[in-house]
């Protein structure tokens, strides 16, 4: 995959060069490419921003900028098709795993990181396929967002995480939170490993997984619970927890 970031912080970037992800762009598994938005202006103060038409507080990105950046990246991106290209913003679309995961299917991202009052709208709807928030809050600008997307998109491909298996047992990618896991020593603290863990019995530790990940996520998100395919058995271990809503009838068979 190959994914450009634009934004006028480059160094904001310096952590894609650490743990796995710097790992999988010595292996060449991803092609990161980090471009400075103020090398495509053209006067003395390298401006990007000017004040909003209509007056208000805050400053806006400018157009000439960001156009003449987006389209040397996708110039120099050869003979390959145009980037999906992405915009952090507060308004945009939440980010999930679903989209995560439909973002991680694509061979090139170009991530727009805006700042201030946001980008000129025009910017955005000439170029712009997704505008995706993480959540409900503010930042100062797209970088934080970006790390975010880029890492989360990622450790998706093939050979980044070493163990494929720990990724497809991630919360969320289930439609549930992961449960709690441990490791040794058997007793730390006065605490003991459920004992389950320790039996061998492969079934009913899959069984305790799931339980805990369902009675974690009607604590924690129990909103998930109404997205989630339960079995009677599922739902049998949720029996007896206060929940906001009535679960629904098994969605699959037990």
């Amino acid at each position: 995959m190959r994914v450009d970031v634009v934004t006028i912080f480059p160094e904001f970037f310096g952590p894609l060069d650490v743990s796995l992800l710097g790992k999988a762009r010595e292996r060449g598994l991803v092609d990161l490419r980090v471009h400075d938005l103020r090398e495509r202006t053209d006067d003395v103060h390298r401006s990007v921003d000017d004040a909003p038409f209509g007056g208000g507080p805050g400053m806006v990105m400018k157009p000439e900028p960001w156009y003449a950046a987006l389209q040397a990246v996708v110039d120099g991106g050869g003979p390959a098709p145009r980037p999906r290209v992405v915009v952090p913003t507060p308004s945009g679309r939440l980010l999930t795993q679903a989209l995560v995961e439909e973002l991680a299917a694509e061979p090139w991202l170009a991530i727009a990181c805006g700042r201030y009052e946001g980008i000129d709208r025009r910017v955005v709807d000439a170029w712009a396929d997704d505008e995706v928030s993480l959540g409900d809050y503010v930042l100062a600008g797209g970088e934080v967002a970006a790390l975010v997307l880029v890492e989360a998109v990622t450790r998706l491909l093939p050979g980044v995480v070493g163990n494929a298996e720990s990724v497809a047992d991630d919360s969320h990618t289930t439609g549930l939170l992961e449960g709690p896991v441990y490791t040794r020593p058997a007793s730390y603290d006065g605490r003991d490993v459920p004992a389950v863990l320790l039996s061998g019995d492969h079934g009913a530790i899959a069984r305790w997984r799931r339980d805990e990940a369902l009675r974690r996520t009607a604590t924690l998100r129990p909103d998930l619970l109404m997205r989630a395919r339960l079995d009677a058995r599922d739902l049998a271990a949720l029996a007896g927890l206060d929940l906001p809503f009535p679960l629904p009838p098994p969605a699959v068979a037990d």
